[in-house]
């Protein structure tokens, strides 16, 4: 399948120079800005699971592969991805070489700064009504004026004493850019009043926050001030999944966290993310994964 690419301009090719003298070493890096972080792959990659969180992706080389649910996205260089609900996905690396890395930027949104620019800034078009509802996951080509904003925020990271009094204005131009994009009402229907999309989230911070606990369809209905046959249906719509589908994602992969970097054992693992069956967890996880708790961790460990 050949790769598709849009058109370079100046500040594009600046941001893979900056961005690649960041992230000389294949891998994830973080950095300075809490908020920002780099993605450099040397060839493509086995599918992995992760959460995509709010904020948004832009790739600057190669091709990536996303799966939400049953959604599969293709996100290619010069491609924008904008995440507005915390989503369990499956992703690998299509397009990488050692030639030309798979390069990525990642920038995570507060919520709160969202709020605070969209009450404060006017909508041109028809606003949408609460009860529309939008994808929490979507991709778009990037235009020159957001490209010079991302630019100009990993350029900071030169000046470090400037770093407390920039990066907080550039990420707010970042979200105006969004906002003012195709891509903007899906930030807008995050934070408006009653949308269906800001209660799901809603119910997603509380799933993330309480995910070893129990549920009751009834009562995660209640919290989005919905019947339980609505709410499903509109949590499954945004999320490409079921509210007990997203809390074993929840639990599996932090399962996996607890395994791989802290060494606890399956059995552990399994009782602190709130499985009351070993085996139970044990069915799910391979499931999930494609390889028992063991096993999968060996391989993670052997690999990195």
């Amino acid at each position: 399948m050949p790769l598709i690419t849009a058109k370079r301009n100046k500040n594009t090719e600046r941001l893979i120079q900056v961005v690649s003298h960041f992230a000389e070493i294949e891998g994830d890096h973080v950095c300075s800005i809490s908020e920002l972080s780099f993605h450099s792959r040397m060839s493509p990659t086995e599918s992995t699971h992760c959460i995509y969180n709010l904020g948004l992706g832009i790739i600057l080389q190669g091709q990536k592969e996303i799966v939400i649910g049953n959604k599969v996205y293709q996100c290619f260089e010069g491609q924008s991805m904008l995440t507005t609900i915390d989503l369990p996905a499956t992703s690998h690396i299509v397009q990488a070489s050692s030639d030309k890395p798979f390069l990525a930027v990642l920038i995570l949104f507060d919520i709160q700064m969202v709020n605070e620019i969209v009450v404060n800034m006017p909508v041109d078009k028809v606003s949408a009504s609460v009860e529309d509802i939008h994808d929490s996951f979507s991709v778009d080509w990037v235009d020159a004026p957001l490209t010079d904003a991302v630019l100009r925020l990993v350029k900071t990271l030169d000046e470090p004493a400037l770093i407390p009094h920039l990066a907080h204005l550039i990420q707010q131009e970042i979200i105006v850019r969004v906002l003012n994009s195709s891509q903007g009402i899906y930030l807008r229907q995050l934070v408006k009043t009653g949308s269906v999309n800001q209660k799901i989230h809603q119910v997603v911070n509380w799933l993330k926050n309480n995910y070893t606990q129990s549920i009751r369809m009834d009562d995660l209905a209640d919290k989005a001030f919905m019947s339980p046959s609505t709410f499903r249906q509109h949590f499954r719509e945004i999320t490409g999944m079921s509210p007990l589908q997203y809390q074993k994602q929840l639990r599996l992969q932090e399962a996996r966290h607890l395994m791989l970097n802290q060494n606890v054992d399956a059995g552990r693992a399994a009782s602190l993310v709130g499985y009351e069956s070993a085996s139970q967890f044990s069915r799910e996880y391979s499931r999930l994964f494609g390889a028992s708790p063991q096993r999968d961790v060996q391989h993670l460990k052997q690999n990195s």
